[in-house]
């Protein structure tokens, strides 16, 4: 990595508390009776009755969903034999990626022992903690005898996901890409460079679906795995062949499938010839496969090729498949992970690319669903469908192979179950990331020098979502940027535009904004003045004469200041009475949307009603069906006060305009966010699940309420985003973050690129 990558690596680490993980009670802990049942003495019955059953650890404790992420950091990435404490960080993030994609709790446990009979003995003493053990970064050969008698010996999934995790990917696209070539894995001929833990693995697995062990030669550092060498160990040497070939290039000739897990060029662009007709070519060392794809189809146009890189298509990525092994194994209590839920696993990840995206997983792609060809043949890894077939696919073989101690007795209602993870967290902005690079769009930020911007910016590029146009002087913004570390080029991929030395393009401008503001106070000669100097109406002018697709303003100052000065430019759209402000809150529970929270004081019915509708499309845009909640101090016609009236109001009004939209109300907020309660109400209500459109009676309302569970429940906020505007322009708030404003440009160039339809059709 080079140099500032670096730092911002360490930045990450570091800030703004050290680490990736923390430990957060999942009970309430605010009185004494809560002590009481919390430690002694009500800790006592669950204690008495994991003593009569041990399985009642699954129902009395966190067990059940906790998995222990355990190395000696002994082979750790790239880094090799590091040691444990070196290798935390990788061992941090393995648990992060538990939690972010399956809501599984993960600790990471790293033990300072080489000797892998001692390892052994201390993961073993640590099965009553936890629900499975994922061991990583172990080497080889040790890996495979300490995961070998810890299976034996635990009760547990235990589960080496360098070697399985890698199988299980490598398995699907195998699977798919012979599917394409029109190859049967039972006949085909498989080469493999590498030979070490996953390698052997992803052999074992394929074997088990059907390759022939005598049609699999392996390559090592010591050359052509054969049987007159006598310094294989027992997993390498079942698949040494008797041969007279050395060499790497020798055994290529009619290979189908080469399957490099090894080094970088160790495969030459000139022997590709020797391949089979239409090959499986999966280059698996990172950072620099074995061989570049763009050289293999230069050589080999028939072949399809897979790395582990997510800059080329088909990357081979362990978090497409562990996170979901995992909750299938433990939602079932399964007491290991075997070769039929491996199986299970790679069959579910191969079919999801052969399948027709849906109009979700079409948003979750940025509105273009991918097609099962030579570069999809596994998902992508933010795929929200792969938790719903691959955790249900392994707990069904877990329980047909007799490993699963508690079998789930309906399936649709498990699956229905695993939806809380698929849009609730991170999985928000990632429809519009996915839109913004399918077609990215020039976004111009007013605070080009505030270093806020900088970050999200160096962000914007690196995810490939807009072509940002910061605004300020260039001097300071070169200078900040060298030194935040960061990387961007000036010169192509981010533009400065300095009102004060861009004349050519700003004094064109002027007149322009004089006929925008000339009935708003404004004189001529100050007109020229505030382009200058007022960076929210020098972003605002842009967007309006068409030289930028989107702008952020503010971010620092008065907000409703900002705002007034981008609305006096843009304006609302002629199909709206006014512009609102949405805001979104992602907490732990899930995300939950607000309306209005910054523009109108107070709202009529007419006006809820057209704020509603606006935000329930804008809701659709991430991917998400809106459920609706109008909020009040009343419930269902309980009071005849003004503000319930009006919400009564606004119901007849939005179910008359949009009559399948789930809607209802007024409601107290707890009958929106708990469904048993709204039930006792009124047990015939439109509304199903949980309600995340929020709408509010006023903005004090709406503001107090997001504003507090954002600080109560450590939320993220996304927005403000403005509904109603004729071209997408956002105003941040002084408070916003990095990420914040990445999340903003992300919403930005999505409705750029909708109102570009829009005018196209």
């Amino acid at each position: 990595m080079d140099k500032d990558f670096r730092r911002a690596a360490l930045d990450y680490h570091r800030f703004p508390r050290p680490g990736k993980l923390a430990i957060e009670p999942t009970k309430r802990m605010a009185t004494q009776r809560d002590l009481a049942l919390a430690y002694s003495p009500g800790v006592a019955a669950a204690c008495q009755e994991i003593a009569a059953n041990p399985d009642a650890a699954w129902d009395y404790t966190t067990r059940g969903n906790v998995v222990a992420v355990i190395s000696n950091g002994t082979a750790v990435l790239g880094l090799g034999a590091i040691g444990a404490l070196a290798g935390k960080p990788v061992m941090e993030g393995k648990a992060v990626l538990f939690k972010k994609f399956a809501g599984i709790d993960s600790i990471d446990i790293e033990v300072e022992e080489r000797d892998p009979q001692k390892l052994i003995e201390v993961i073993a003493a640590l099965e009553p903690s936890f629900g499975a053990i994922n061991l990583e970064d172990i080497k080889a050969p040790e890996c495979f005898e300490v995961e070998r008698v810890l299976r034996e010996r635990m009760r547990i999934p235990v589960f080496h996901d360098d070697q399985h995790g890698t199988a299980i990917i490598v398995a699907a696209a195998v699977r798919n890409g012979l599917v394409l070539q029109g190859k049967r894995i039972e006949e085909v001929k498989l080469v493999n460079t590498g030979g070490g833990a996953a390698a052997l693995a992803c052999l074992d697995l394929l074997c088990e679906m059907g390759l022939r062990r005598e049609n699999v030669t392996v390559c090592d550092i010591g050359g052509v795995v054969h049987t007159g060498r006598n310094d294989l160990d027992p997993y390498k040497a079942k698949y040494a062949r008797e041969t007279a070939a050395r060499t790497l290039e020798e055994v290529l000739d009619g290979a189908d499938v080469f399957l490099g897990l090894s080094a970088p060029r160790v495969l030459k662009a000139e022997w590709l010839g020797k391949l089979a007709p239409k090959p499986l070519v999966l280059a698996l060392a990172n950072p620099e496969p074995e061989i570049l794809p763009e050289a293999v189809r230069a050589a080999r146009p028939d072949a399809i090729v897979a790395t582990g890189r997510s800059d080329y298509p088909n990357q081979v990525n362990n978090v497409l498949c562990f996170p979901f092994i995992f909750r299938g194994a433990l939602d079932v209590g399964a007491t290991a992970i075997n070769e039929a839920m491996k199986v299970a696993a790679a069959d579910a990840i191969a079919a999801l690319a052969r399948v027709e995206a849906s109009e979700v997983v079409a948003a979750a792609y940025g509105g273009h669903a991918p097609v099962f060809g030579p570069d999809y043949i596994i998902p992508r890894a933010f795929d929200p469908r792969l938790i719903l077939e691959i955790a249900p696919a392994v707990a069904r073989a877990a329980m047909e192979t007799g490993v699963a101690r508690r079998p789930i007795a309906d399936f649709p209602a498990y699956r229905r179950e695993l939806e809380r993870f698929v849009f609730r967290s991170g999985y928000l902005m990632r429809p519009m990331f996915e839109a913004g690079r399918q077609q990215p769009r020039r976004v111009a930020y007013a605070e080009g020098e505030d270093e806020r911007t900088l970050r999200a910016v160096q962000t914007v590029l690196d995810e490939g979502i807009a072509e940002p146009v910061l605004i300020g002087r260039r001097e300071v913004i070169e200078s900040r940027a060298r030194a935040m570390g960061l990387r961007m080029d000036f010169s192509q991929s981010v533009e400065i535009l300095d009102p004060n030395l861009d004349r050519a393009v700003f004094e064109p401008l002027v007149a322009l904004y004089q006929r925008k503001v000339a009935r708003r106070g404004v004189p001529p000669e100050a007109a020229a003045r505030r382009i200058g100097t007022r960076a929210a109406v020098t972003a605002a002018i842009l967007l309006e004469a068409g030289l930028v697709d989107a702008a952020l303003v503010g971010g620092s100052g008065n907000w409703m200041r900002q705002w007034h000065y981008a609305f006096d430019v843009i304006g609302k759209r002629e199909d709206a009475g006014r512009v609102y402000a949405m805001s979104a809150v992602i907490i732990p529970t899930g995300t939950l949307f607000f309306v209005d929270t910054h523009l109108l004081v107070e709202p009529n019915a007419a006006q809820i009603a057209e704020m509603t509708l606006l935000a329930a499309e804008q809701v659709h845009a991430f991917g998400i069906t809106p459920k609706v909640a109008l909020l009040s101090h009343s419930s269902f016609g309980a009071s005849h006060a003004p503000t319930a009236r009006t919400m009564r109001a606004a119901l007849g009004l939005i179910r008359e305009r949009a009559p399948g939209l789930e809607v209802d109300g007024e409601m107290h907020a707890d009958a929106a966010l708990v469904p048993a309660i709204r039930a006792r109400a009124v047990p015939e209500s439109m509304l199903n699940d949980t309600a995340n459109l929020l709408v509010f009676p006023n903005l004090d309302s709406a503001n107090i309420s997001f504003n507090l569970l954002k600080a109560a429940a450590d939320g993220l906020q996304v927005g403000p985003i403005l509904l109603g505007m004729r071209k997408p322009i956002h105003v941040l708030v002084p408070s916003v973050t990095a990420r914040g404003i990445v999340n903003l440009t992300a919403v930005a160039v999505h409705q750029a690129n909708a109102l570009r339809e829009e005018g196209a059709g």
